[in-house]
């Protein structure tokens, strides 16, 4: 397993952007597939960005064209570039580390705040 630590979050006004990061320590970060979930106040946790080891990336519909998703295997980091945040983006951002399809390791996660 991994650990894994998010920073970045924060309050931002509707338009604005973040970049979130998630450092990760321990071994095989370079084959691990890497996530982005979120988690609103009363909502199921979703996941909003992934990729993979060999850099397959897929995203949430409802952030195309405005979220990018990146790694760094030489730091061992992924981020999270968010741009035209919306309310609607409001949540706990959780970064997410897995061997295969499956998440096994979660960070602490970081709040993310839009106000309109």
């Amino acid at each position: 397993q991994v650990q894994l630590v998010e920073s970045g979050g924060g309050l931002v006004q509707a338009g604005g952007s973040l970049r979130l990061s998630c450092a990760a320590s321990g071994r095989s970060f370079n084959t691990y597939r890497m996530g982005w979930f979120r988690q609103a106040p009363g909502k199921q946790r979703e996941l909003v960005a992934s990729i993979t080891s060999g850099g397959t990336i897929n995203y949430l519909d409802s952030v195309k064209g405005r979220f990018l998703v990146s790694r760094d295997n030489a730091k061992q980091t992924v981020f999270l570039q968010m741009n035209s945040l919306k309310p609607e983006d409001t949540a706990i951002y959780y970064c997410a580390a897995g061997p295969a399809l499956a998440f096994s390791s979660w960070g602490q996660g970081t709040q993310v705040t839009v106000s309109s």
